[in-house]
Order: structure tokens, then C-alpha cells, then sequence
């Protein structure tokens, strides 16, 4: 049985489903929060990252096949077993670069690591 997707905003996901390659299939997509942030969206083939931060209203799309993941972070200002806070980030390394998205709410922020960390063992 398929698995549910999860997912915040329809048309982030519209848009994840509509670069889809074949063979691949969506497991969530999360809307991103603070300035120039856009969503995440995890397949079970890459991370997929939109940035709105670019000068001019450009927006990046950024795939990255997990195997180029070097190490995945759950950022947050308390414990990761606190229930406290209600936003986290996670920070997707990939060589020497460092993608950060901050989300709503800590589940979202550890099913998005344990997602990754799942993928990128292989």
C-alpha cells in the first residue's frame, strides 16, 4: 500500500510532482519559514530545495541526489527531545555547502532528517 504524502501547500507539491522523474515518487513537502524561503520537497530519489532569496524575484530550484549528502543537522534552539519550540531547521550538507531550511514545527523538522539520513545510508 502507497504511502500518504505529506505536505503543507498544494502547489508546492503540484510543483514538486510536475519535475518528477520517472520512476520517482513524492514522500512530502514542506513549506519553509522567515525571508526568502520557499519549500523542501523529499522523493525517494533527492532533496529538493526552492530559494526565493535570489535578487531580481529569481527562485532556484536546487536537486540533490541524496548520495551527494554528506551529513544532515537538526538545528534548533533547545533539545531535540523537548517539545517546547515550535519551528526548526534542518541543514542538508553537501560537500562543503550547507542548505538550511527552517520549518514549522519539530515533527516536521525530524521526520524531513530522519527522511534524508534514511536515503543518504544507502
Amino acid at each position: 500500500m502507497a504511502q500518504q504524502v505529506k505536505y503543507d501547500r498544494r502547489e508546492q507539491y503540484e510543483q514538486i510532482v510536475s519535475g518528477l522523474l520517472p520512476g520517482e515518487s513524492v514522500i512530502a513537502v514542506y513549506d519553509a519559514v522567515g525571508v526568502g524561503t520557499g519549500f523542501i520537497g523529499l522523493t525517494d530519489k533527492r532533496v529538493i530545495l526552492q530559494d526565493r532569496s535570489f535578487v531580481g524575484k529569481r527562485v532556484a530550484i536546487t536537486s540533490i541526489p541524496y548520495g551527494k549528502v554528506t551529513a544532515v543537522s537538526v538545528v534548533s534552539n533547545k533539545s531535540w527531545a523537548g517539545s517546547f519550540f515550535s519551528s526548526g531547521s534542518i541543514a542538508v550538507h553537501v560537500g562543503t555547502h550547507t542548505y538550511e531550511v527552517e520549518l514549522r514545527g519539530v515533527e516536521k523538522t525530524q521526520h524531513v532528517h530522519n527522511v534524508i539520513l534514511h536515503y543518504a545510508a544507502r
